[in-house]
């Protein structure tokens, strides 16, 4: 699994005009499934970011966690992370797991982050949705399980 995560002051997700997730102080976690990917990648993500130092402490230096803070994240499923710019112009999605299986895991992962503890709201997988963030420090980190 690929994740791109972002510390955010706040994010939201809006599909159809309509706010569907949302998050104050905390995470918004961008996830695709790869092909080959299964529960055991979701778990090992899941229990990386839920841990993951990336917040300040009382000194200033990224030293909390989501889950010390307490923070909340944003989960929007993004196939779009899977794309290969090797050849050409035009990226190549293959890599990705199937649609069915990318759902199932991306569902698979919210419910694992959020038994870690940390409160979790979703986009809709496949939905043509619309992400607003406000990210803080900027923090940015790519992972791959």
């Amino acid at each position: 699994m690929r994740a791109l995560i972002q510390r955010v002051s706040r994010a939201s997700v809006t599909v159809d005009g309509e706010v569907i997730g949302q998050t104050g102080p905390g995470l918004l976690i961008l996830i695709c499934a790869m092909q080959g990917d299964g529960e055991a990648q979701a778990d090992h993500l899941a229990a990386k970011i839920a841990k993951l130092r990336i917040f300040k402490d009382e000194a200033g230096k990224m030293n909390r966690s989501v889950l010390d803070s307490g923070g909340s994240a944003l989960v929007v499923s993004q196939f779009t992370l899977a794309a290969d710019t090797a050849r050409g112009n035009r990226p190549g999605f293959s890599a990705a797991a199937s649609p069915d299986e990318g759902e199932r895991l991306y569902e698979y992962f919210t419910a694992q982050l959020a038994a870690q503890g940390v409160p979790v709201e979703t986009g809709r997988f496949g939905a043509d949705m619309a992400v607003e963030l406000v990210n803080d420090g900027p923090v940015t980190i790519w992972m791959e399980a």
